[in-house]
């Protein structure tokens, strides 16, 4: 949305020293390529070379354009890389052109086959509808090379440029090269172990900044991790303009001064009253300050149309409260607008996704500023204005346990502007997303192998968040089929009495929990041994995840959210049985640092007559879990896999 907002950043050029001829224009594959294999005879696939090359370049019109130039080299060694790779699809862009675009392959022996322009294909992406282009290679077998190499021309990206260098396989050879006319001064910095870009030779009065070749082991992805943002990359941005004596074009204190007067308007009169209209209409009775911001978030989502179209009326609020149709621009308009014309303090929030790079509160870029959030300091809650799914209280879980750049509305005397202070989101604690489960089990009277069971799941936070905001929506035989499933996915072979569902309504949710009662039997549970009855009570609970780590964790672990499970289960044991391995029940794994409890799993019981009451609770206070306790972690998670598992044994009172 960024982007929206500014058509360019203008750069002060002057005439000197025109560039005689883009670095691309020289550069080329060898013409007898000798490149090194791995000597491992089980790696499937290696990347002998990969290198960028970008280039700010001014044209004689006294015009800037960037080049990027991307050469990669690899090595396949398995019928399934080489199927995976017998098509090298093309970047495409509508804002970019393809100048250069070549590609061949070297078979084991050495012959070089180049691949003819003819062999260059269309096909469209199913989902988005875009047209695609792709290399078909042919003749690839075991061992053979696949060289590509092609350049776009775009308009600058000054603001912020990731440059990827780590991925699953390993990569050998990896360089990378920026350069910019004499009078642009860029600044760097590397992440995950890339090596520190220096400034190199100049050529040509042209600034060269770059890395050396660097080889990368592969990183494979791991299961609860942050793949992207903990491989190798590197970021610039554009921070200086000698020529015209500016710096810190990319500071995000600049940014704020464009932002603020975008979002935060002076509207005339008539569109006020229709402002006000509207906010009225959206909070109806609500009363207090948080209700409001509940009911008004609700009727956005519910009323306005998220669309996305790229027209002006998208994010004209005139235009958005007459015809109730926004882009993402436009509905993070029309909620400042309304907060604003209702007088909640708020804040603008401006951060990345944790998932794909961690917004670094040292080195500011644009590449960290993707997503929006609001702020209400009274409440230290959040909304997310444009992912439609969510609703107050509980934002994208992975725009969270992240810092952003956060905008306050100031005013001085009769001048009102945007402050920007970097701040970290405090993320949901473990106790707003809880799972519940209240399961009271009895057996028929003259037949142990079936049981009775009176089953309650409450479900708040982000686990009721997938719908209960949309239960209204859903048919009849749909909420049937849903509450049903509960019960069906731990084992078909029951048979469920009755259903129902508490707190289904939208206005609920954040505040009472989305929750299923249902009553069920089944024979599916108990097995006869002799005289003794096996009851897999553990299998009630649902099938849980189970971790396994065959090679050595490499990765952080990162979850989406904190979270908690609550289990109580009970049950009457028959008359003239007891139960012979009680003890089983005892599971117990936790981590803590410094008294401060990061992840349980804990579960125990308690005999009183003839009444078994097992309780397991289970938590996860922190999102990120640096790898040296993974161990630590995947035991808490397995335990509840072993709880599953339990088998208590009926056997007759000795």
């Amino acid at each position: 949305m960024i982007k929206n907002v500014f058509v360019c950043i203008v750069l002060f050029i002057t005439a000197t020293a025109l560039a005689q001829k883009p670095i691309y224009k020289s550069y080329n594959w060898e013409k007898e390529p000798s490149f090194k294999v791995p000597e491992a005879k089980d790696e499937k696939i290696a990347t002998l070379k990969h290198a960028v090359v970008a280039e700010l370049y001014m044209d004689r019109k006294e015009e800037l354009t960037e080049y990027f130039l991307e050469h990669e080299v690899l090595w396949l060694n398995s019928n399934e890389k080489i199927e995976e790779y017998n098509k090298i699809y093309l970047p495409y862009s509508n804002t970019s052109k393809i100048v250069v675009n070549k590609a061949r392959v070297i078979s084991k022996d050495g012959k070089i086959t180049e691949i003819d322009p003819s062999k260059i294909f269309e096909s469209k992406n199913e989902e988005t509808g875009a047209l695609v282009q792709y290399f078909a290679l042919e003749g690839i077998e075991k061992g053979s090379i696949v060289e590509h190499i092609y350049v776009y021309e775009r308009s600058p990206k000054i603001n912020g440029n990731r440059i990827s260098l780590q991925n699953y396989m390993p990569k050998n050879n990896v360089t990378f090269d920026l350069y910019a006319p004499s009078h642009l001064d860029y600044k760097f910095k590397s992440y995950n172990g890339a090596p520190e870009v220096t400034k190199m030779e100049d050529i040509e009065d042209r600034n060269h900044w770059g890395i050396t070749a660097t080889d990368f082991t592969g990183v494979a992805e791991e299961e609860v991790s942050a793949y992207w943002a903990s491989t190798a990359f590197l970021v610039y941005v554009l921070d200086g303009n000698t020529a015209a004596g500016t710096v810190g074009i990319t500071s995000y204190s600049t940014l704020v001064k464009r932002l603020f007067p975008y979002y935060y308007p002076e509207h005339s009169k008539r569109t006020q009253r229709n402002i006000e209209k509207f906010a009225k209409d959206a909070i109806g009775n609500s009363k207090e300050t948080e209700e409001k911001i509940r009911s008004l978030d609700r009727y956005i989502k519910s009323n306005v149309y998220l669309s996305d179209s790229g027209s002006d009326d998208a994010k004209d609020i005139d235009e958005i409260l007459k015809n109730k149709v926004a882009n993402e621009t436009g509905v993070l308009r029309l909620y400042i607008t309304l907060l604003t014309s209702l007088g909640i303090e708020h804040e603008m929030v401006i951060t990345s996704d944790r998932q794909h790079i961690k917004f670094d509160k040292n080195f500011e870029a644009y590449n960290f500023l993707s997503d929006f959030l609001i702020y209400f300091p009274e409440f230290n809650t959040y909304l997310s204005p444009t992912e439609y799914e969510t609703r107050y209280g509980f934002p994208p879980p992975f725009l969270t346990d992240n810092y952003g750049l956060f905008i306050k509305k100031v005013k001085l005397g009769d001048y009102t502007s945007g402050v920007g202070e970097i701040k970290y989101i405090q993320p949901n604690t473990a106790d707003q997303t809880v799972d519940n489960m209240l399961i009271d089990i009895s057996f028929e009277k003259d037949n142990i192998s079936k049981i009775i069971v009176d089953y309650t799941r409450e479900m708040g936070g982000y686990y009721s968040s997938f719908i209960q905001p949309f239960i209204h929506l859903v048919k009849k035989e749909d909420k049937d089929e849903l509450m049903e499933s509960f019960i069906k996915n731990i084992n078909e072979n029951v048979t469920i009495n009755s259903k129902e569902i508490v707190n289904g309504k939208p206005e609920l949710f954040g505040i009472k929990p989305f929750t299923i009662v249902l009553n069920y039997d089944s024979e599916a549970f108990v097995e006869k041994a002799g005289n003794k009855y096996l009851f897999k009570i553990g299998e009630l609970i649902s099938k849980q995840i189970e971790m396994y780590q065959e090679s050595e964790r490499v990765l952080d672990v990162e979850e989406r959210h904190t979270r908690t499970y609550l289990r109580t289960i009970t049950m009457e044991i028959p008359e003239g049985y007891e139960i012979a391995n009680p003890d089983d029940i005892n599971i117990k794994h936790e981590y803590s640092s410094n008294g401060e409890p990061f992840f349980s799993f804990h579960s125990h019981y308690k005999i009183e007559d003839n009444l078994l009451t097992i309780t397991a609770d289970e938590y996860y206070h922190k999102n990120k879990v640096d790898v040296s306790l993974y161990e630590e972690y995947r035991k808490v998670v397995n335990s509840a896999a072993d709880f599953n598992k339990i088998t208590l044994v009926l056997q007759p009172v000795q």
